[in-house]
């Protein structure tokens, strides 16, 4: 693999020759998504809570709606905060773009930047049918018909009961 031209983020000494990586690798946005707070009854690789108490979905990650989120440095990069583990956290993208670069904010204070939707049990099916195909909640699995089995033309040999949604 080659080297991959360095990106700019803002340097601690100020002359850019931070070599500090600026983002997230994949097995600490892993652990760090591992980490967060599991919203009962979903489930927990699908949904988490951010450090703001917000439900965001995995698929929606870096993206601009309410139930998206970013990783986000607890201690900011342009502060001198590392892209490890112990210094990642998520959080909703509204949230995130408004504590910005300020150090370690209380959960109060990031729960004012949140979106103000609060998605009912269905309405999170709906939106875990559109997105995974299927709905996974402890006790309760379903899984999306295919348009042919909605049209009596084919039997799913998957014996995990159809979805009901509205």
């Amino acid at each position: 693999m080659g080297s991959s031209p360095q990106r700019s983020g803002g340097g601690s000494n100020g002359n850019g020759d931070d070599n500090r990586p600026r983002f997230f690798d994949s097995k600490t946005k892993s652990i760090c998504w591992s980490k967060a707070d599991i919203v009962p009854g979903r489930h927990p690789e699908r949904w988490r809570k951010d450090a703001a108490g917000n439900i965001v979905c995995k698929r929606f990650g870096n993206c601009q709606g309410c139930l998206c989120f970013e990783y986000d440095h607890i201690v900011p990069f342009s502060k001198g905060g590392e892209s490890v583990a112990d210094n990642c956290q998520i959080l909703q993208t509204r949230v995130n773009r408004f504590k910005s670069d300020k150090d370690q904010v209380d959960p109060t204070r990031l729960k004012g930047y949140s979106c103000d939707i609060n998605f009912t049990d269905r309405e999170l099916d709906v939106i875990e049918m559109a997105v995974y195909g299927d709905v996974v909640r402890p006790g309760n699995q379903c899984r999306c018909k295919t348009v042919a089995e909605m049209l009596g033309k084919f039997k799913s040999k998957d014996d995990t009961a159809a979805c009901k949604l509205p």
